[in-house]
Parts: C-alpha cells; structure tokens; sequence
C-alpha cells in the first residue's frame, strides 16, 4: 500500500507543470503538433484503490484538430516500479473514455510490459501503441498511474504528446542544404545473427543510437547489445518489440536523455536535425526503400545519419544480413524514403542530451 508521505518526499520535486510549447504564428500547417511536458504540478494527485500514485492532467489543447496521438515518455523508473499511459480524447461537447496507451516497466518481470488490445469503441481505438480516432479532437487529458513493489514508485521526468491529423498532407518544405554532405559517425548493427531474434529492426536502430551517445558522453552503460535493448522493449500483447514509445521510453530512462516519439512534414525537418548533428530514427516501409524488393507491408526502422551531395538519404538499416556481405550502411534515393515513410505517417524517434542545441522548432513538431 503506498503512503502518502513518501509521496510527498518522492514527488515534491519532480512534479512541475510545464505547459505547451510556443509555436510560431507562421506554423498554420495541421497535419502535426507535439507538445513536450516536464513540469507536472498542475496535475491533479489522487491514490487508487490499489494505492497507487494517480496524476491527471488538466485539458491539454492539441492547437489543431487531431484523430491520432502518440504518448511518449521518460522516467527514472527503479526495478520493480511500473507506470501506466492513459489518454481521453477531448472535443466540444463531448469527452471519450480513457483509453490505456502502454503499461510500462523498466525490468517487465513484477509488472509486464504491455500494450491494450480490444479498447475499439464508438469514439476510436488504440493501435498498439496509437489512439486512433473516429471524429477529430481537439484537446486530450493523459492519466498516469505509477506504482511498485515495497512502496519504490517511478519519478516521471517528461511526457511527449504528438497530435497528427492524417487527413491532412503535410507540409512540404524547402531542403535544408546545410545537411547535404554532412555524415554523422553512429556505430554499425545488424538486426540479424541473433538467436530468436524477430523483427528487431527497432531495439537495434535504438541500440545504435544509444551506442553514438555512449561514445559521445562517455557513458558506457549505453552502449548495448541489440538483445538487451530487444528484452528491454519488448511488448508482450503486440509479441513484438515494435512498440514506439516502448522504445523511446527505454532511451529516456537513462539519465540526462530526452526521447519521444513525433511526427514531421518532411525530410527536410530530418535534415535540420542532422545538420545539428543529431541522427534520426525512421519509421518506414522497408519494400518501398529500394526498388525490387519482395513486398512487406510492416513497418520498418531506419537510422538517418546524413545526406549525400545530392541529397539522398544515408542510413543505417539493422536489415542487413551481414553474413552475405551486405551493408548497414545504406543509400537510399530521397524520393524512396520519402516514399516509405508515409507508411507511418511521418513518425519519428528523436533522441538527444537535454542539454544539447536543438534545432529551431519552427513548425511545432517537437
């Protein structure tokens, strides 16, 4: 049972609201917002019937109509705590139900780590780790629930809200000319070799971004196999360790780490964040990379390390069979990638030093 005065001595302060980040008049666009979340005092603090921490948000507005919406987040979360995502859908006049976005642990053993099938509804559904909705909304509350065993409760550090309206095309915007011939140094892994491994595209583009800030740092914990990052992503109801915020989530758990899962317009916000030296996780379709290949409709993930002269992408791709001499280190013509990555609508992993130089967010997309 959770007391309330360790509450107080574990929450007082962490918990700091921090309100939605400004975007610039010139940003109409309404394919995509993202609102970054570090302070939390203005969420309501209750205790469930378990006696578990309960922290609510106040009605946060999403700026333009939304019927899709990422939660992404980062705690310092001890063995044996877990954290559970709710969000609810808010529109004029009507409010949906919470709908359960992840249960997340850091170890999985205590408390497994899952996603929520079965949540469809009048209102929406939740795909995996998505709330899909059936009519737009324009504002959502998130609910998070932290709890453990021997009264250890995680500190929630941020949360990540990505609004995106897939009716709408994005925004095409003006190539960033300064990342063209610039390569970004990340270490070389391949998502193959490993026993039961299966569709470990993602923990391993997470693994060698993780290895570049391990290097950079000098924090070698960070530097992980691909198998252990796998174990500590995996999503028991998706059986899979696909699941975006999973993922991130694990990147955001080390200390001094800022990971979340956005969505952008355009390569050319990639290209933003590669000229301030900063790779990229992409989701993309894998057939629609390069011209030929069998077809697979999954989801695939990528590394953006760089542009060439020319432009085209240059890419760390974990689907390389390194034992028949294939590369990691991929070229893939622009027009491919930008091809592929409709498959998720844009969504990215971004993964950063807090205290790093971001670049400018003109469009409000992180």
């Amino acid at each position: 049972m959770f007391r309330w005065p360790n509450l107080i001595l574990l929450f007082a302060a962490a918990l700091v609201w921090s309100g939605c980040k400004s975007v610039p008049v010139s940003s109409q666009n309404g394919f995509s917002r993202f609102t970054g979340l570090d302070n939390f005092s203005s969420f309501t603090r209750s205790q469930n019937e378990n006696g578990n921490l309960v922290l609510t948000s106040p009605e946060i507005k999403s700026e333009i109509p939304w019927n899709q919406l990422i939660v992404s987040w980062n705690a310092d979360a001890p063995a044996g705590t877990f954290l559970n995502v709710e969000a609810s859908a808010i529109a004029t006049g009507r409010q949906t139900k919470f709908y359960t976005l992840g249960r997340w642990s850091p170890d999985g053993t205590n408390f497994p780590r899952t996603s929520v099938r079965g949540q469809q509804d009048a209102n929406g559904t939740v795909a995996t780790d998505t709330l899909i909705l059936k009519r737009p909304a324009t504002a959502m509350q998130i609910r998070i629930t932290l709890g453990g065993t021997n009264g250890a409760l995680p500190a929630l550090k941020f949360l990540g809200v990505s609004f995106s309206n897939t009716k709408v095309h994005p925004a095409v915007r003006p190539p960033n000319r300064a990342a063209w011939g610039k390569i970004i140094a990340t270490p070389e892994r391949s998502q193959f070799g490993y026993p039961q491994a299966s569709g470990w595209c993602s923990p391993t583009a997470l693994s060698m971004v993780l290895a570049r800030w391990a290097e950079i740092l000098d924090r070698p914990e960070m530097n992980l196999p691909v198998p252990q990052v796998a174990a500590a992503v995996y999503d028991r109801d998706f059986a899979g360790t696909g699941n975006w915020p999973f993922n991130t989530a694990f990147a955001g758990s080390f200390s001094g780490l800022r990971s979340y899962v956005t969505r952008f317009d355009d390569l050319a916000e990639v290209e933003d964040w590669i000229a301030a030296g900063i790779p990229v996780i992409l989701s993309a379709r894998w057939d629609w990379l390069q011209s030929g290949r069998p077809p697979d409709s999954e989801g695939h993930l990528i590394v953006c390390i760089g542009f060439t002269e020319s432009g085209d992408v240059v890419v760390n791709d974990p689907a390389a069979h390194l034992d028949k001499g294939e590369s990691v280190r991929r070229i893939y013509q622009r027009k491919n990638v930008i091809h592929a990555w409709t498959k998720s609508h844009h969504a990215v992993y971004l993964i950063y030093p807090e205290n790093t130089e971001i670049p400018r967010n003109e469009f409000g997309h992180w």
